[in-house]
């Protein structure tokens, strides 16, 4: 099954006048990493939202926003710690009088000293957000899969037309090839014929050496590794698995044989044949990197 590496999904939820929020983003990575953002209340659940991940996603680089809100305040285990925040308006102005500044001390300038809001964090409290999250994390993470599906459904549709573009190429090549190892061969004969009018050799090992160096022009085996490998590869494709790793193996593979194939044929039309192939495996292994 094609999925994409990439992906976005949103989820919010309601629940005991707690609003919580919840954005999941992921991209291209060889393995898998999580990445989590969390209310300091929260950061307990850390490892449980990861595992939660883990077991819903197998590559990339996944990032999960959470946010709480909530339209009573105090309702979130935040206050306003008013005596802290008027000793610091009082030392703010003493060093405005000391420095002889004309600035005016603003309400930005106090909320820069986290001391001013405090948290009263609870079991119970921790608890309910928690609770708030996995429901909107659910939401998020129904909406983030089901991109990544949709975008699995593009990128196999392009893959396919290219292995259909390679396959084709094979098939020219295995043609070419054909007509070219006669043609080889029966130069190589008439050579040889002429050779054996003039001088002594033994005609049997001339024959087998000729035999030899004919199957080493001959592509017919490579050009049928590398059908077996795009057909397995639209198999793989189609199978419920996630198979990103297995693909690019295969295009490993396919890219093998496609250098064989050069290095044995001393025909134009057959070289850039090949050169097509190696251009066309190479994009498909720029899609491949983003499947999951």
């Amino acid at each position: 099954m094609v999925v994409s590496m990439t992906g976005f999904g949103r989820g919010e939820a309601v629940q005991d006048n707690i609003h919580a929020v919840v954005e999941i983003r992921s991209v291209n990575n060889r393995f898998l990493e999580v990445v989590s953002r969390l209310p300091r209340s929260l950061s307990g659940y850390e490892l449980e939202l990861k595992e939660f991940v883990r077991q819903r996603v197998s590559r990339g680089r996944v990032n999960v926003a959470v946010t709480l809100k909530s339209p009573e305040p105090g309702c979130l285990g935040i206050k306003l710690d008013l005596e802290t925040a008027r000793l610091y308006l009082q030392l703010l102005q003493k060093l405005r009088d000391s420095l002889q500044l004309e600035d005016s001390i603003k309400l930005e300038h106090i909320l820069g000293f986290s001391e001013v809001f405090t948290s009263e964090e609870s079991d119970d409290l921790a608890e309910k957000s928690w609770a708030c999250v996995k429901i909107a994390l659910e939401k998020a993470f129904e909406e983030f899969l089901q991109m990544k599906k949709d975008e699995g459904i593009s990128l196999a549709n392009d893959i396919t037309a290219r292995i259909n573009k390679l396959n084709r190429y094979v098939d020219e090549i295995e043609e070419i090839s054909k007509e070219h190892v006669k043609k080889e061969f029966s130069l190589l004969k008439q050579r040889v014929e002429e050779i054996l009018t003039t001088s002594p050799v033994d005609a049997e090992r001339l024959r087998l050496e000729i035999a030899i160096l004919a199957d080493r022009l001959d592509v017919t085996e490579e050009c049928v590794r590398v059908r077996s490998h795009t057909r397995l590869f639209t198999e793989l494709m189609a199978s419920p698995q996630l198979v990103g790793r297995r693909l690019n193996f295969l295009l490993q593979e396919m890219n093998r044989e496609a250098n064989t194939m050069g290095a044995k044929s001393n025909n134009a039309d057959i070289s850039h044949r090949v050169v097509f192939m190696k251009e066309e495996i190479e994009k498909i292994r720029e899609q491949v990197q983003n499947i999951e």
